[in-house]
């Protein structure tokens, strides 16, 4: 089984807005996220940690101007957080092991797939194509990613 853990090379190698919003709990400015439109079949992951936290499957438009997701790939990967920051009651999405600040979870998500939207910001992501999935190690997710038609 692979071992995730907050990696102080991939910290390193964070650009800056990667670093303000993974290691400072910042958010990306709505709309701006390179992967809020990829519609690609794959992962994605943690970018510090590589833990698996979301498959394309279970994304969809939100239309809150930033990537969406139904659930986590891997519920034990993502820690869920009290946070009352900026006046408001909501919950953070850290990563489990990398302990990267992911976003929030919120309640309005599709009714017929659970109800949650896990909004995410593309920061703290590394997606990794299904073609690449077996390669970098996250063959065991395949089945959990569809081919888009």
């Amino acid at each position: 089984m692979t071992q995730f853990t907050k990696d102080p090379d991939a910290i390193a190698r964070l650009t800056p807005e990667e670093f303000r919003v993974t290691q400072q709990s910042g958010t990306e400015r709505p709309g701006t996220g390179k992967y809020l439109d990829n519609k690609a079949p794959g992962i994605y992951v943690d970018i510090v940690s590589g833990e698996p936290l979301f498959a394309s499957s279970d994304k969809y438009e939100s239309g809150c101007g930033w990537p969406s997701f139904t659930k986590p790939i891997e519920p034990a990967h993502v820690s869920e957080l009290s946070d009352d920051t900026l006046g408001m009651a909501r919950v953070e999405v850290r990563s489990a092991h990398g302990d990267s600040h992911l976003g929030h979870v919120f309640p309005d998500g599709p009714r017929d797939r659970g109800g949650l939207r896990y909004c995410i910001n593309s920061a703290s992501l590394r997606f990794v194509p299904k073609d690449e999935m077996e390669a970098e190690g996250y063959g065991e997710y395949l089945n959990q990613v569809e081919d888009v038609a």
